[in-house]
């Protein structure tokens, strides 16, 4: 009998456990690369190898890449480190930040909700491969000036990061009006399931 453990990752590979019991060891990552591994994407196999009783199966995932496409717009979702609630408390930094950005980058803000913990927005850049930094600038700006004392992992403090945002952010590249529209409902239901509005209602941090 088998089941999968947890799974570290190390140098950029995930490693899967399988904690077998004795006389299923053998067929434990078989079973596993036949049934599952087809159904995730962008995966390559890498190694399999047998410890005493652990069975081991290292893949690693393709890397991620951002399209950039001129003349298009870009949903972007920002979340603040752990769901702190910090947001709407530091709005005034916040509108800084972007106020800020926009002095070495161009670009629209075609659509905003900012929340407690996290902000939906459209942008439309002017050159498409600032987007990035764009982000970057707003999320540099903000945690600059914000002072904050919470215990961070050892890679964040390598990076000199301070526990305000999450490292990553999701973008969507919009491709049709249709999308766009599909964007802007989103943002708007969003406020709905976190009880920021009732039906009708217009939130003070938005522009649709």
């Amino acid at each position: 009998m088998c089941r999968v453990g947890d799974n570290p990752t190390y140098d950029g590979f995930v490693i899967l456990f399988f904690v077998c019991s004795e006389g299923a060891v053998a067929t434990a990552p078989l079973v596993f690369y036949e049934t599952i591994t087809p159904k995730i994407k962008n995966m390559s196999i890498y190694h399999i190898s047998n410890q005493n009783s652990h069975n081991m199966l290292h893949f690693k995932m393709a890397k991620y890449k951002r399209l950039f496409l001129a003349g298009h717009s870009y949903y972007i979702t920002m979340v603040t480190h752990k769901h702190n609630p910090l947001l709407i408390d530091n709005i005034g930094l916040l509108r800084e930040s972007f106020r800020e950005s926009k002095r070495y980058f161009a670009y629209n803000i075609d659509a905003i909700v900012i929340m407690l913990d996290h902000i939906h927005m459209i942008i439309t850049p002017k050159n498409v491969m600032d987007y990035p930094k764009i982000i970057k600038a707003i999320k540099y700006n903000f945690s600059r000036h914000f002072n904050v004392e919470e215990e961070q992992s050892y890679s964040r403090y390598k990076r000199q990061l301070k526990p305000i945002w999450q490292k990553r952010y999701y973008e969507h590249t919009i491709r049709d009006e249709k999308d766009y529209v599909r964007c802007l409902e989103y943002m708007q239901n969003n406020l709905l399931k976190h009880g920021y509005v009732d039906n009708g209602e217009v939130w003070e941090y938005m522009f649709l």
